[in-house]
């Protein structure tokens, strides 16, 4: 196992009924900034409860975040923050929303004149010394935003990773119940970006961290267990709350701790999103397998692992273990509605060409655990993909 130093400061409030904690986790005196995107929290009296229960305080609101949060957006909220000198930021909704109040903290906070300054500093702390609290109610299931310090921002064309320990949300909210009304194929796309949210962190080469890798094989293994379940039952409490509970956990920090991580998936994946406008986790379940086949010389070690911990398979060679284990993982994926092979979103053999330029022109030229899957792995990757 790797040295390391763990420390997350977030707060989780779990159970039904508990935005009238708000009234308790907020200062009575703050002046808040309500963060949310589309019209769904109106639509469904999230937003009239959130009010509600910050009834004696000085309340505004930004709506609009988009999937995806862009910058330019981003960017007039951080003015809303200093032109009602807002003190507490209260993000209602899913990832998107959580990470674009992120930025907005950081935008707003920022001494340089230049904000997209802080797009360039990828999983380095950006240099921001100084934040506003946030708080978080969830109301998708999927990204673990809500108990992390990281956040994903689209500019330019491009989606650029930003991080700091001022992103850490003081508080987030998480009642199973605020997510009985998602379509289905967002939650299906929060079942399968909290898998391979995992699988970054657990499938790469063993390093004896004997807890990480039991703690992310659990955690695969309730996905794949309730995974169609809470989509075909949205309103059985315990199918969603273990889901709830799992994206949380997956990128908390807490599985990471002294073991290697990929990420190759999530950087492929980011740039077919700005490419395309494919769901980013739709992306996700169409990289990962085709890596693991371009790589599992590499990933062998953990691959045999995932197989016989997650899957169950304890016969055959390691290379037939190895293939089973992936076509297991296509399975999944699809028995949720999400395809596998980008050829179903209508990319061609045309199209890699514009996604590996995309990658280098992100400087995306050494990826992978080991840092050396270089462009040509990539689209070896990406070819393997369609």
């Amino acid at each position: 196992m790797l040295d390391f130093t763990f420390h997350n400061p977030t707060k989780i409030v779990f159970g039904k009924n508990k935005i009238e904690e708000l009234n308790n986790l907020i200062p009575k005196d703050a002046r808040v900034l309500i963060l949310y995107g589309g019209g769904s929290i109106k639509k469904f009296g999230t937003l009239d409860n959130v009010k509600e229960a910050l009834k004696d305080r000085a309340i505004f609101e930004f709506g609009g975040i988009e999937p995806n949060p862009r910058y330019e957006t981003l960017i007039k909220a951080a003015e809303v923050v200093k032109k009602e000198n807002i003190d507490f930021l209260l993000a209602v909704g899913g990832g998107s929303v959580m990470d674009g109040t992120k930025f907005v903290n950081l935008a707003a906070n920022y001494d340089g004149e230049d904000k997209t300054d802080l797009l360039k500093f990828g999983f380095k702390p950006v240099p921001v010394t100084k934040g506003l609290p946030i708080g978080t109610v969830v109301t998708l299931p999927a990204t673990g935003s809500e108990m992390n310090g990281g956040a994903v921002i689209t500019y330019n064309g491009g989606k650029f990773s930003t991080r700091s320990p001022l992103s850490f949300p003081t508080f987030s909210i998480l009642d199973p119940t605020l997510t009985y009304t998602l379509p289905k194929t967002q939650v299906a796309n929060g079942v399968v970006d909290t898998f391979i949210h995992v699988l970054e962190q657990y499938a790469t080469y063993p390093i004896d961290a004997r807890f990480q890798d039991r703690t992310a094989e659990g955690i695969l293994k309730t996905l794949i267990e309730i995974g169609k379940g809470t989509i075909d039952n949205p309103t059985d409490y315990d199918l969603r709350a273990n889901l709830m509970w799992c994206a949380t956990m997956g990128l908390n920090g807490l599985i990471a701790a002294g073991v290697v991580q990929d990420w190759t998936t999530h950087k492929i994946g980011h740039e077919l999103t700005a490419l395309y406008g494919i769901d980013h986790a739709k992306t996700l379940a169409t990289v990962l397998p085709a890596l693991w086949e371009v790589r599992r010389n590499e990933k062998g070690g953990k691959l045999v692992q995932y197989a016989e911990c997650v899957w169950d398979i304890t016969d055959g060679t390691d290379d037939e273990k190895i293939d089973l284990a992936i076509n297991k993982t296509r399975e999944f994926f699809e028995s949720l509605g999400i395809p596998t092979h980008l050829s179903a979103y209508g990319l061609k053999e045309t199209d890699v060409d514009t996604v590996v330029n995309a990658l280098e022109s992100h400087g995306m030229t050494n990826l992978g655990e080991t840092r050396d899957i270089t462009l040509d792995i990539s689209r070896k990757i990406i070819e393997k993909a369609l």
